[in-house]
């Protein structure tokens, strides 16, 4: 098998590739890194240690985003993760970057201090945080509000890939509020998707990781 995917099943970003890779039943090599070899074999293939990386063959793709547009390329399947029309597809990149940055990059914040000593945690931050989620969630309540399925349009996309772990995780950290019916309602159509819910289910061992506390539901 030439393609093999290093990640961990309870990271927010390796379920992003992950989503790609079920979406199409793409054939892989899962190389979890619970394993200290795959920890080890990671850190050879990626100085940076980030994951996820995938190796095809000779060569190895890190960063999810580019994951997902690497297997397209080169392992396509029947769900068109990026539109060939190019006007669509830069939407669909767009919005991608709004889950990275403003769905996930805030929601990783609040994690990570709480993981600091106590001494060493940046409230300030932490406040800036939950701010950027609110404004996101209200600017993505607005953008679904036309009927849109998917955060694209009618059609599942890269945008998707990870809407579903950064929206599942930021709603545990920073809940996703009563006021965004519609934000609430994607997100639960992102756990009802069969790709979505398979790396759902292959995480829960480790929900014992998340320090916030995960909770008793989803």
């Amino acid at each position: 098998m030439s393609l093999a995917l290093y990640a961990h099943p309870f990271s927010s970003y390796c379920q992003k590739a992950l989503v790609a890779l079920y979406e199409n039943g793409t054939a892989f090599g899962y190389r979890s890194l619970e394993d200290p070899a795959h920890q080890q074999a990671l850190e050879r293939l990626w100085p940076l240690k980030r994951f996820p990386v995938l190796v095809d063959g000779d060569l190895t793709v890190p960063e999810a985003t580019a994951i997902v547009e690497y297997l397209q390329v080169r392992h396509p399947g029947p769900v068109r993760l990026l539109p060939d029309d190019p006007l669509e597809a830069v939407q669909v990149r767009l919005l991608d970057r709004f889950f990275d940055n403003y769905v996930s990059t805030p929601q990783q914040k609040l994690v990570f201090d709480v993981l600091r000593p106590e001494a060493e945690r940046d409230p300030r931050g932490v406040a800036e945080a939950r701010r950027l989620l609110d404004t996101a969630y209200a600017w993505l309540e607005r953008h679904l509000a036309d009927g849109r399925t998917w955060a694209a349009g009618e059609h599942f996309s890269l945008a998707d890939c990870g809407a579903a772990p950064f929206l599942f995780y930021a709603d545990w950290s920073h809940a996703i509020p009563e006021a965004c019916p519609q934000v609430r309602a994607y997100r639960g159509r992102l756990l009802r998707r069969p790709s979505f819910a398979r790396a759902v289910d292959e995480a829960r061992p480790f929900r014992g990781y998340f320090p916030l506390g995960a909770p008793d539901r989803d």
